[in-house]
């Protein structure tokens, strides 16, 4: 049996589009799942070097749920790059204000860390509410576990 290594233009024609609705989904179980088909573990093919995963769309991130107390606890932070301009925020005003940052951040955590990481993460569209103008490309329903 061979081992199957892929090139990025064969990566690039079996790319597939899934919706994943978030409400009520807990926030790491689901960040691991999305990682999983972002990176292109999901498939036999999976080659470490090439970024042969699929795009992933998250509607209703502002509906996910959050166990223990991380809600109080998890905080999130931001620099101005001047002095004194470190603003920092807890997981439970990042829901109200932003609840799509929460979600990217936690995948953005379980991608590799170069350059193939960031244009992994490109593939990753969130979405408040349960409209997304993605059905153009006909995106599958993707199972979760979570």
């Amino acid at each position: 049996m061979k081992t199957i290594s892929l090139g990025a233009e064969e990566a690039q024609e079996s790319r597939e589009w899934y919706v994943v609705d978030a409400a009520g989904k807990t926030l790491g179980r689901l960040a691991t799942e999305i990682a999983t088909v972002l990176r292109g573990k999901h498939k036999p093919s999976f080659t470490p070097n090439v970024d042969n995963g699929d795009f992933v769309i998250v509607t209703n991130c502002e509906r996910i749920v959050v166990t223990g107390d991380k809600l109080d606890t998890v905080r999130y932070y931001r620099h101005s790059t001047y002095p004194g301009g470190l603003h920092s925020r807890s997981m439970r005003e990042q829901l109200q204000v932003f609840p799509d940052r929460v979600l990217f951040e936690a995948v953005r955590g379980m991608m590799p860390k170069t350059k193939l990481g960031r244009a992994q993460m490109k593939k990753l569209r969130i979405y408040k509410g349960p409209a997304h103008p993605h059905q153009a490309q006909q995106p599958k329903v993707l199972e979760t576990a979570a």
